[in-house]
């Protein structure tokens, strides 16, 4: 990735200058607002915290506000360049408080290079902020003030030169060091770079395992040694080893270990190949690192290498760091960041690595696969579960080491952190948490698919459901054993080979033998994984089926129709989509199958669809959709709307419906009161009916490709049992979800019209 000049500037400089702003997070439209916001009514707070100063952090943002303070000692490899000339990388460093963690943070550029004053300005502020991320200080001021502020201050403090750089690569050393097969406790150690990454690393990794004596620390005078006087300090001399070694090319000498935080090209191939087998090499200076990825791989192709850059793998990148640990600080309300919460944090990162890899992650960095090994040591730093993992382990270690002042349910605060990803998986752990409670057989007939190998290993791993695979099974367990994943609990089965093929082929052929199937082709349609997983379900061996992953749409519902065909009283499926928003979500239908619905079938469709609903303890508010507004256009489209309406409240008479309504009176409820208040749906419609496939088709792609909405499902329904589509490419987490729709549906029963006194038949169509 080249980054020119140019590029770089014009970011920084169009549009709004800078990188933040700031945001009010209450409404301020009114003089009501006004008298909140400020004036008269801020008063009330103010006295409140006067009484009780913790709940500053109830009534303001101090809670979630963190202080990037630096005076631009020691700006990137840039130097001592100042405070003004730093404020873009302090900037930076903000953009990436909230993007990664949803913290929100004031850079401050303090202009003096006296640590006392630097000190000074940190205790002064401490009633604005809940903690203080100290960033880009030289050495050794950097340790004073760090150490002063933690004596002196009660709230977080962390200079993440130093800390954020050892806790990443530390975890990077745990799985490097396992991968070889070689004791921490016994391996020699070199780093390059005496700085305040460099002490921190060492000091960290003897936190971890490795042992003090055997750490070569070098500077740029080469090794430090007992005795040496020149350019020394206390801190370096907590390293100087017994040792004739005096260059970092001899300290290199079957060492096992090289960790670079100094400049670029001062490590050479030589050097890489005069290290133990199976040498481990961080090459972190930035944007050059010590050596080259490909030229330590030329040089010892068993070596494992890390570097700063994104383009090669294994990036030691300290927004794996810094973020979440504040995230995981901030939520317990920590008196400071101590070593017990660093090494929770390291130590998470290294675990998380072994799990299976998001196909998010997978696509945004334009791979097919991440797997635990040589070349992936460490997370990628747009993997969006460090936050839960790494956040939360910070959170307990700060508990249970007796800095918190808070004490969190840490299931329920990972699910808080699961929130913030996105909404939908907040939309869809009420599903989950239902599934769990009573898991159901779910036939999955792309078995051999790795989406849905992976998937299932999710399944089974979190109790959702349990997966049957249809496949060849020496394909199928060859895969679990490539993606290193454990196929516990997963059955498998290859139609040509299971016992109940026979039963199979008689009960298509009894179904079918009147649409003109004879027996033989009955037998060749069963080895056809959709038709025998839609079968499974037919004959009560599954509860639910699930298939679309890389098919087309109708080999996969073709299958289900003909086996499972539709529930009591329904006349067509129909497709539903969960649109997911920041602020809320809804139930769009029909969004998948029925090109022109009649007034029958839209009326059937919002049934159906109110049902859903209500899987997700929802109450549903249907609104049926239509350019016309309660009879404000006399057509035969908008006719068909007003006459489905009637129809759904004549067959529902509990269901709160209404139409036809134009899609902006459904979901404004300032429009509705005006010119409808009549209307049993005051504007707050969550189940919204579209007049058509086209309608309904591009609503719900508007708002996920220029609306930034998310997207569950489709949901198939009328089925007389649960058979859901996934969308052609669906990623795993996608998978999961349906999944779970799946097994809730096969929970609740079948969705149907003839279900409830509230519901009957509706006639077809003429």
């Amino acid at each position: 990735m080249e980054i020119r000049k140019q590029d770089a500037l014009d970011y920084h400089r169009s549009g709004r200058k800078g990188k933040i702003e700031v945001v009010p997070t209450k409404p301020c439209r009114t003089q009501w607002d006004l008298g909140l916001a400020y004036t008269p009514g801020v008063a009330e707070p103010c006295l409140e915290i006067h009484s009780q100063p913790e709940l500053g952090f109830e009534y303001t943002a101090r809670g979630n506000l963190v202080a990037v303070v630096s005076n631009g000692t020691a700006v990137l490899g840039l130097g001592n360049i100042g405070p003004l000339a730093g404020k873009p990388v302090m900037e930076g460093k903000g953009v990436l408080f909230k993007r990664f963690a949803d913290i929100d943070v004031f850079d401050l550029e303090v202009n003096s290079e006296d640590p006392a004053e630097v000190i000074r300005v940190c205790q002064l502020l401490e009633p604005t902020f809940g903690g203080i991320n100290l960033e880009d200080i030289k050495a050794p001021e950097c340790f004073q003030i760090e150490q002063t502020l933690r004596q002196t201050m009660s709230i977080p403090v962390f200079h993440d030169d130093q800390h954020g750089t050892a806790i990443i690569s530390g975890a990077a050393l745990l799985n490097a060091v396992e991968i070889v097969g070689k004791d921490l406790g016994k391996v020699r150690v070199v780093l390059n770079g005496a700085g305040a990454a460099g002490i921190a690393c060492a000091e960290h990794y003897v936190r971890l395992g490795v042992r003090r004596e055997n750490i070569l620390l070098c500077d740029t005078k080469g090794v430090v040694y007992k005795g040496r006087e020149e350019n020394m300090n206390p801190y370096k001399a907590r390293f100087a080893a017994k040792t004739a070694r005096r260059t970092l090319a001899d300290a290199l000498k079957d060492a096992d270990v090289f960790v670079g935080l100094s400049i670029g090209n001062c490590v050479t191939p030589e050097m890489v190949r005069s290290m133990a087998d199976h040498p481990v090499v961080f090459a972190m200076a930035n944007p050059v690192p010590e050596i080259s990825y490909d030229e330590a791989k030329a040089a010892r192709p068993d070596v494992i290498i890390a570097t700063g850059r994104s383009d090669y793998p294994n990036q030691v990148n300290n927004v794996l760091g810094f973020p979440f640990i504040f995230r995981g600080a901030l939520d317990v309300r920590a008196r400071a960041i101590n070593e017990e919460m660093e090494l929770a944090a390291t130590r998470a990162l290294a675990a998380l690595t072994k799990e299976d890899v998001p196909d998010s992650v997978l696509r945004a960095y334009g791979v097919s696969r991440l797997q635990f090994g040589p070349e992936y040591i460490i997370p990628k730093p747009f993997d969006p579960r460090v936050l839960v993992w790494e956040s939360s382990a910070v959170a307990e270690a700060a508990m249970k080491s007796g800095v918190a002042q808070l004490t969190l349910d840490l299931d329920e605060y990972r699910e808080q952190l699961q929130q913030r990803l996105g909404r939908t998986y907040a939309v869809m752990q009420n599903i989950r948490n239902r599934a769990k409670a009573a898991p159901k057989r779910i036939v999955f007939s792309e078995g051999e698919h790795e989406k849905i190998i992976r998937a299932s290993a999710r399944l089974v791993g979190e109790n959702i459901a349990r997966p049957i695979l249809l496949g060849r099974p020496a394909v199928i367990e060859h895969k679990f054993q490539e993606l290193g994943l454990d196929k516990l609990n997963i059955e498998i089965i290859e139609p040509a080979r299971s016992t109940r093929l026979s039963a199979y082929i008689d009960e298509f052929f009894r179904l079918r033998h009147r649409s003109g199937i004879t027996h033989t082709e009955a037998q060749e349609w069963m080895l056809n994984n959709n038709y025998f997983g839609a079968m499974m379900v037919h004959m009560g061996d599954a509860d639910g089926f699930l298939a679309g992953v890389s098919q087309h749409y109708p080999d996969t519902i073709r299958p289900a129709l003909q086996i499972i065909r539709t529930g009591e009283g329904v006349e067509r499926v129909s497709g539903l989509y969960v649109i997911v928003t920041k602020k809320d979500f809804y139930f769009f239908a029909d969004t998948t199958v029925n090109i022109e619905p009649t007034s029958e079938q839209l009326a059937e469709i919002a049934i159906l669809s109110a049902e859903v609903a209500r899987w997700f303890d929802v109450e549903p508010r249907v609104a049926m959709l239509s350019f016309s507004n309660f009879g404000s256009t006399r057509h035969p489209l908008a006719d068909k709307v007003r006459k489905a309406t009637a129809l759904v409240k004549e067959n529902a008479p509990g269901l709160i419906v209404d139409g036809e309504m134009q899609a902006d009176t459904a979901v404004v409820p300032e429009l509705i009161a005006e010119d409808y208040p009549f209307s049993r749906v005051k504007g707050d419609a969550n189940v919204l009916i579209f007049p058509s496939l086209e309608a309904g088709n591009i609503a719900y792609k508007l708002m996920m490709r220029i609306g930034g909405a998310e997207a569950l499902g489709p949901i198939l329904l009328g089925m007389a049992k649960p058979v859901h589509v996934l969308a052609r490419g669906s990623e795993v987490e996608e998978i999961v979800n349906m999944a779970a729709i799946a097994v809730v549906h096969a929970q609740v029963g079948v969705l149907g019209i003839k279900q409830s006194p509230a519901r009957v038949s509706i006639p077809p169509a003429a």
